[in-house]
């Protein structure tokens, strides 16, 4: 018989909720760690132990996010979860495992997470190295081997440009660059316009200057055949469509989904949706798996913090995008669920609601 008590686990929480944070990816993944905890809690928590979730907003600084780990950590958590900005989850990666506290970061792809091995970090979405080649091996396919990238300074988008660059040099194709801080949008259209380019990547921030670049290439009638891709998945959120309306289409971007959702999957997405009011992203159901991880090995090894990192690969967790099992990759330095869906999807312009799958691998 499981005793039940009123003294909580405490887990922290950290992801984006005010700007300039991607505050939509926040407010999904959010919705996916409570619900996560409501259902684990309504069935007796953790050997009768319920779990609180104290939620801290990154607002996407890495400063602000090292200082709440440590903030965290003096109020007694025993793991960290969260985080959608990647160069805010290396912050809070670095100093998680500075202070020995176990970190599932649910939704930064960069590689390099954290420089050095540790046993303290795990990592559930697919690495950018593997999901961007994805991306780039389907514009290939569909004969785009010119292309051209709108920049903003950034280590992921460096990095995202890197994995771009190395792959089309190998497929004998090009690359130039735009930095958008110091060319306008109507510039750019004249620039692609005298270019041999196929196809635009929006390797830059949403809203802006993601926004005013579709805006701007899709009113300008000499660059109708021109692809605007969005590798980063700009596109996935409803803030998109919103803002874009009929441009919205048509996009290009990775998704962390599987071609079919399993049962579970689909549940989930249906009460996050009612409970969101709004269509879910899979930024929700990394929320929702992640605790259920921590749950699943603190069922198994125990309730404290060393207990947690030495069992990341000792459970196996059925996920809303399929099983989950963590393990070690040689060129990565945390564990991290390898088998991790991706696919190449836009949104149709037939009904933007709806999502067309175009490449998968």
């Amino acid at each position: 018989m499981i005793h039940k008590t009123d003294n909580p686990i405490l887990i922290g929480a950290i992801a984006p909720i005010t700007n300039p944070g991607w505050i939509e990816a926040g407010r999904h993944l959010l919705a996916g760690l409570e619900f996560g905890v409501s259902e684990l809690n309504n069935t007796g928590g953790i050997n009768g132990r319920p779990i609180e979730l104290l939620v801290r907003d990154s607002a996407a600084n890495p400063q602000k996010a090292t200082d709440l780990v440590d903030k965290l950590i003096d109020l007694g958590i025993i793991a960290i979860v969260g985080e959608y900005h990647s160069v805010v989850a290396k912050a809070i990666a670095n100093r998680a495992d500075e202070r020995n506290v176990p970190f599932l970061c649910t939704s930064a792809v960069i590689d390099n997470i954290i420089e050095k091995p540790s046993k303290w970090i795990a990592r559930l979405p697919q690495v950018q190295s593997k999901g961007w080649k994805i991306y780039a091996e389907f514009l290939t396919n569909n004969k785009h081997t010119n292309i051209a990238l709108a920049t903003s300074p950034s280590v992921y988008w460096k990095a995202g440009a890197h994995i771009l660059r190395e792959h089309f040099s190998k497929q004998g194709g090009s690359i130039i660059e735009f930095d958008t801080q110091l060319i306008t949008p109507t510039d750019l259209c004249d620039k692609l316009n005298d270019s041999s380019v196929t196809a635009l990547l929006l390797l830059v921030g949403y809203p802006n200057p993601a926004v005013s670049l579709v805006k701007a290439i899709r009113n300008d009638s000499r660059l109708e055949k021109l692809l605007i891709g969005a590798p980063a998945g700009q596109p996935e959120f409803n803030g998109w469509m919103s803002e874009l309306q009929a441009n919205s289409s048509a996009i290009p971007f990775l998704r962390y989904m599987p071609e079919k959702l399993n049962s579970l999957g689909l549940y989930v997405l249906d009460k996050i949706r009612k409970h969101l009011g709004e269509e879910p992203s899979f930024v929700a159901l990394e929320g929702y798996d992640a605790i259920h991880i921590l749950a699943n090995i603190m069922n198994l090894n125990g309730i404290n913090r060393n207990s947690i990192a030495k069992s990341w690969s000792q459970v196996t967790t059925n996920g809303t995008r399929g099983e989950i099992k963590l393990s070690q990759n040689p060129e990565m330095n945390v564990w991290q669920w390898q088998e991790a869906p991706v696919q190449v999807v836009d949104r149709d312009p037939l009904n933007k609601n709806q999502f067309r799958v175009l490449y998968v691998k």
